[in-house]
């Protein structure tokens, strides 16, 4: 669970799936998926079949790894990363599909979701180590390789080209959110009637408890996260959040977040947390990112742009600022 966005959940209305709710029971299991902590929650005849369930979860989950994985030599990500400036590779219409999403996302917010952001260099260090601000020529260096819009795609031959060597591409600000996405569809075709799919606070829901209880999100008091200023809904629907709470550094008395920009090569600044409200957890995740990079004023003018898509967010000075259709006064 992420800090400033707490998990809560609160009787709301009753619901019924053509069997008695008390029949019902609500199993979870936690475990590391994709190098990070995944949280899967279903809503099950008995234990046996939650469990069941559960893995193919998990297996799905899995799945989605091994194509978009960086770390795996042998993904096709890898593969398209390894013959940068060499020659196209043919991929899955999965992998293809997703990476056409992205490119649509970084048109949108523009190139602040970039997924050519694992070209960059790793010129800034938060483990403590830097004490002094990297050159002007170093940033924009780290940031050459950088572009959505160099990435080629062949829809007839299911191809994708890097243009340049050393070019790369990666999906640490999506990928968690596809995932849960499609495990999520997966056991929805199963007729799983309820669950939560939590990958480290980048959270997708369906149906209701077991008990009948709508999954609710609490939005927390970013100066005591045990306080909360009020429930959201997320039926049906998916949150994502993206912070600088642990991972960040200070220079000449200013505070750089670990996100960096992929356009200009410089840390944000000015943001605590972004929470993004959608349907897709994928399109969540990315947003996520993208206002942090944005700032305030811009990305809450995209969001006010887009249908079925609010955001919270929480300033550096630790303010909350909320898109049109999140109903609840912000008062501290």
């Amino acid at each position: 669970m992420k800090p400033q966005i707490a998990l809560f959940f609160s009787l709301f209305c009753l619901l019924s799936f053509g069997q008695s709710r008390e029949d019902y029971v609500t199993v979870k299991r936690t475990l590391k998926l994709m190098g990070t902590r995944f949280e899967i929650t279903v809503v099950a005849q008995t234990e046996e079949i939650g469990y069941i369930n559960i893995d193919l979860a998990v297996s799905e989950i899995t799945r989605i790894e091994k194509i978009i994985s960086s770390w795996d030599k042998e993904s096709e990500t890898s593969l398209i990363n390894a013959k940068a400036g060499i020659e196209p590779v043919k991929v899955s219409p999965e992998l293809f599909q997703l990476i056409e999403r992205a490119i649509m996302i970084s048109k949108s917010t523009d190139g602040a979701f970039d997924i050519t952001y694992a070209s960059m260099d790793n010129i800034w260090k938060f483990d403590g180590s830097m004490d002094k601000m990297p050159t002007d020529a170093e940033i924009k260096n780290s940031v050459a390789k950088i572009g959505f819009q160099k990435i080629v795609l062949n829809a007839e031959e299911q191809t994708v080209y890097l243009p340049e060597a050393g070019m790369c591409i990666g999906f640490g600000a999506i990928g968690k959110g596809y995932a849960a996405d499609r495990a999520k569809s997966l056991l929805i075709s199963k007729g799983v009637p309820g669950g939560i799919i939590n990958a480290s606070g980048d959270l997708t829901t369906w149906g209701t408890k077991a008990t009948g209880e709508k999954w609710l999100v609490g939005i927390a008091n970013p100066l005591s996260k045990d306080k909360v200023f009020s429930w959201l809904p997320v039926v049906e629907s998916s949150v994502a959040t993206s912070g600088n709470y642990e991972k960040y550094i200070i220079l000449n008395k200013k505070k750089y977040s670990h996100i960096i920009d992929p356009r200009t090569g410089f840390p944000t600044t000015g943001i605590s947390s972004v929470s993004i409200f959608a349907n897709q957890a994928e399109l969540c995740d990315a947003l996520a990112t993208a206002v942090f990079i944005m700032g305030k004023d811009v990305g809450l003018h995209m969001i006010n742009q887009m249908d079925g898509v609010e955001a919270v967010i929480v300033d550096g000075e630790n303010k909350i600022h909320k898109s049109s259709g999140i109903m609840f006064e912000s008062n501290q």
